[in-house]
């Protein structure tokens, strides 16, 4: 029982889609309006949206597997396809979820490591993300893996208005 990474593609839109849908119920259902929920969920994971974001060649995706079940996905944007900065020598770390069944097994870190490697394959001077600042999990997680606060953005769900904190990791 080994968990791999691997870079994804077109052909798996689909799962994708689902362990996108899924990690994201997961983790903020709990602390959001199910209107909201529903209306995040089905724009941000539509097979249209997901479909461009493959195609785009400033984005990649990999996911996490144990004996061929998908159990988290990481995607990275450089360039244009930042949502904030936008600087040629920066990465986005925009999504790294892990289905929670797997919290603790090393996914996350492996998926993290990833992300690390393709941004000093790519000579980029640092990597950034922004995180909600009600998930401690996830703060302390990329504190762990070495970021620290540089600052703080908006983030629309829905009808609320909410505050991600924005960290980054020099290289």
């Amino acid at each position: 029982m080994e968990i791999s990474i691997r870079k994804i593609d077109q052909d798996d839109l689909l799962a994708l889609q689902q362990i996108g849908k899924e990690t994201f119920f997961e983790t903020f259902a709990p602390s959001s309006k199910p209107e909201n929920m529903e209306k995040y969920l089905k724009e941000a994971f539509s097979e249209e949206q997901l479909r461009a974001e493959l195609m785009n060649p400033h984005s990649a995706f990999y996911f996490a597997e144990l004996e061929g079940k998908v159990i988290g996905y990481l995607k990275i944007n450089t360039g244009a396809a930042q949502h904030e900065l936008q600087d040629q020598n920066t990465m986005e770390l925009q999504r790294i979820y892990v289905l929670a069944a797997y919290h603790g097994k090393a996914a996350g870190k492996m998926l993290m490591d990833t992300a690390i490697t393709c941004a000093l394959e790519q000579g980029v001077d640092f990597i950034w993300l922004g995180v909600w600042e009600e998930n401690p999990r996830a703060i302390r997680f990329y504190e762990k893996n070495g970021f620290i606060v540089f600052g703080e953005h908006q983030f629309q769900f829905g009808e609320e208005l909410e505050m991600d904190i924005m960290m980054k990791m020099e290289l």
